[in-house]
């Protein structure tokens, strides 16, 4: 079965090397007993470590069932080990955090096989005397106890080979004739047993023994009268190297026990969470602020006029400079008829007059700007009255004296408890009825947008200013999008209905377009800085998280040689620490968007700030804390699948 031809084995120690291994043959048959001796530094341990594939040989020859297993490479080798090799250490290598069905039954999740096993591992429980004990945790047992469940771990895969190093190494005398009894039972069975002992009471159990010196088999005995047994069925040694993530619940094994990882260190890793925790809480709640202060500025934008552009008589100027020569452009009611018929790109369009004012009411007056508007002027400047009314387009026709106050008229003529509905003032010594409050403004510039009174533009034009032109015309476009050709067509009826040619500048045209991008560019300029600064403590929790991942590999370096020695790929290996990596940043990032939404929240309700949480940025930070995961804990996963299962074992 086995066959070993001039193996030799050398280890760099230092500077200096040492020949574990010099020139071994030996032959292994189906269902022998076989008993390694040797002082220590006799090579037997390197023998029992090339014997189970988990070290290879320098130079010489090692066949399998008749097939050279040093061509192999790492996980055909891992393959190999789960499919044919049962390990018994003198440590016994049981998970604490794991009850004892599931550590009997862990070698499963690397052999791709279907089914959950746990029959089968309280099977095996059951012939080592511990079925009543299957959901104990290791740390309950006494130490006959655990080597017996490493015994029935070494069993559920119904191994060729049984390997067991020191097995009573750690035993007392009772507990050490318990195991050797079990192992005695399993070699009667037809179970092919290799054992390293330095002793000659447990080596006495075997009927074949082999002692070591330097490296070297100095003798090689059989017992005499040895029984013929019945032999396990020689399986062929052809291992599935390629098994799918998905396939038999292999990822959600490697989730369990990930989850059961990070909850066996509970301080450490809410510790590691709480940076995860605190980035994604930051990014929503920056996120959240900036969105809100997206809102806000659109909302400034609508009470400007949305879509809007303001046709001004005179030639455009910069600084007071002229920069077009012709006379001052003054425009009529036709000029508002002919905009407003363009339909395909005029929503709306009306003409404005402005002029000063002295307001006064009983014995308060006040000295303001008198806006005469047209009907179609509170909806495009979003001026209708939060209370009272806007005028009617009948009361607009018959030049009546109706008002509407801003915020600061209102304040300063009345104050602050009396309501200016239905209160008549004097305009410039004229009585007027005032019949709303405009929505309050705020300032434009050095204007105070509240300090202003509106009223019908026929009655400003006819009754109070004396003029017959408006000083200008606001022109509502359909949509944002149709601004350009709105604008294009607007110049073009101004100059038809006046005559002018087109070098002619005597009027001007603009638009929102300009605020609205220097508006848009702050806040998105906002949003990015604060969304930064919160994507930085994501980056600083995903360093705290490698760290951690770091560490674990170095305290769990035993229990990765233990997952290798039992079948586990690198692959396996890796996708164990990102499941255990990502696990703890998702978990971070799902109370992270709990404390986001209630940071802006809370911003909201006691600061009084404008927030607007979007699914964008809840998708956003916990996609980004994943992907902090799965970087972070590459470099700590690849560590730990590039360790050599001996070196692991070894590790102290």
């Amino acid at each position: 079965m086995i066959t070993l031809d001039n193996i030799q084995k050398t280890y760099s120690i230092g500077e200096s090397s040492v020949h574990a291994l010099r020139g071994v043959s030996l032959t292994i048959e189906q269902g022998e007993f076989i008993a390694i001796m040797g002082a220590s530094g006799s090579g037997k341990s390197t023998l029992m470590h090339i014997l189970g594939l988990l070290d290879t040989p320098d130079t010489g020859d090692y066949f399998l069932s008749g097939r050279n297993v040093n061509s192999l490479k790492e996980d055909e080798l891992a393959a190999l080990r789960n499919h044919v090799a049962g390990f018994v250490f003198q440590q016994f290598h049981l998970l604490k955090r794991m009850s004892l069905v599931d550590n009997v039954r862990l070698p499963h999740i690397y052999s791709g096989e279907e089914g959950d096993f746990r029959k089968e591992a309280i099977e095996r429980l059951r012939l080592v005397g511990l079925e009543d004990r299957t959901d104990h945790r290791p740390n309950q047992l006494s130490g006959g106890q655990q080597q017996r469940v490493a015994i029935a771990r070494a069993l559920i895969r119904n191994p060729m080979i049984i390997f067991a190093d020191e097995p009573t190494g750690n035993l007392d005398t009772k507990n050490s004739s318990e195991i050797m009894n079990i192992l005695k039972r399993l070699h009667g069975e037809g179970k092919t047993i290799i054992m390293v002992t330095h002793e000659d009471t447990i080596a006495a159990y075997a009927d074949r023994i082999i002692t070591m010196s330097d490296g070297r088999i100095v003798s090689d005995e059989r017992k005499a009268g040895r029984t013929d047994r019945q032999l396990l069925r020689k399986e062929p040694v052809n291992p599935n190297t390629h098994i799918p993530l998905w396939r038999n619940g292999r990822f959600s094994g490697f989730v369990l026990q990930a989850m059961q990882s990070i909850l066996s260190n509970k301080v450490r890793s809410f510790l590691s969470v709480l940076g995860i925790l605190v980035g994604v809480a930051s990014v929503i709640a920056m996120l959240a602020l900036g969105a809100g202060a997206q809102v806000s500025m659109e909302e400034s934008l609508k009470s400007m006029g949305s879509n809007l552009l303001s046709v001004r008589g005179g030639s455009a100027s910069v600084r007071g400079a002229a920069q077009g020569a012709g006379a001052v452009t003054r425009f009529t009611f036709n000029d508002v008829e002919g905009i407003a018929a363009t339909t395909s790109l005029v929503k709306r369009a009306s003409g404005i007059v402005r002029g000063s004012a002295q307001i006064v009411y009983g014995g308060n007056n006040w000295s303001t700007s008198l806006d005469g508007v047209g009907f179609e002027y509170g909806e495009m400047r979003a001026a209708i009255p939060t209370i009272g009314r806007w005028f009617t387009e009948q009361e607009l026709k018959k030049r009546e004296k109706v008002a509407v106050v801003g915020m600061t008229v209102a304040k300063e003529l009345f104050g602050s408890s009396m309501s200016p509905v239905g209160k008549t003032i004097k305009i410039n010594r004229i009585n007027f009825t005032v019949i709303g409050v405009a929505p309050a403004k705020g300032f434009s510039g050095p204007r105070d947008g509240d300090d202003v009174v509106l009223i019908p533009v026929t009655t400003a034009m006819y009754r109070v200013l004396g003029k017959d032109y408006f000083d200008g015309i606001y022109v509502e476009s359909v949509s944002p999008a149709m601004i350009e050709r709105t604008k294009d067509a607007v110049e073009r009826i101004i100059r038809k209905q006046h005559r002018l040619g087109d070098d002619d500048d005597s009027f001007s045209i603009r638009d929102m377009t300009e605020i609205k991008q220097m508006l848009s560019s702050t806040t998105q300029t906002m949003s990015l800085l604060l969304g930064a600064i919160a994507a930085i403590s994501l980056v600083v929790g995903g360093i705290g998280i490698m760290n951690i991942m770091l560490v674990s590999v170095t305290e769990r370096t035993k229990e990765i040689g233990l997952r290798k020695a039992i079948g586990a790929r690198k692959s396996d290996i890796m996708l164990q620490f990102i499941v255990e990596s990502v696990g703890m940043t998702l978990s971070g990032g799902l109370f992270g968007i709990v404390a986001g939404i209630t940071v802006a929240w809370g911003l909201s309700v006691f600061a009084g700030w404008a927030v607007q949480t979007s699914m964008f940025a809840i998708v956003l930070a916990t996609g980004f804390s994943m992907l902090i995961g799965l970087s972070f804990g590459l470099w700590p996963a690849k560590k730990a699948a590039d360790l050599k299962p001996v070196e692991a074992l070894r590790y102290e």
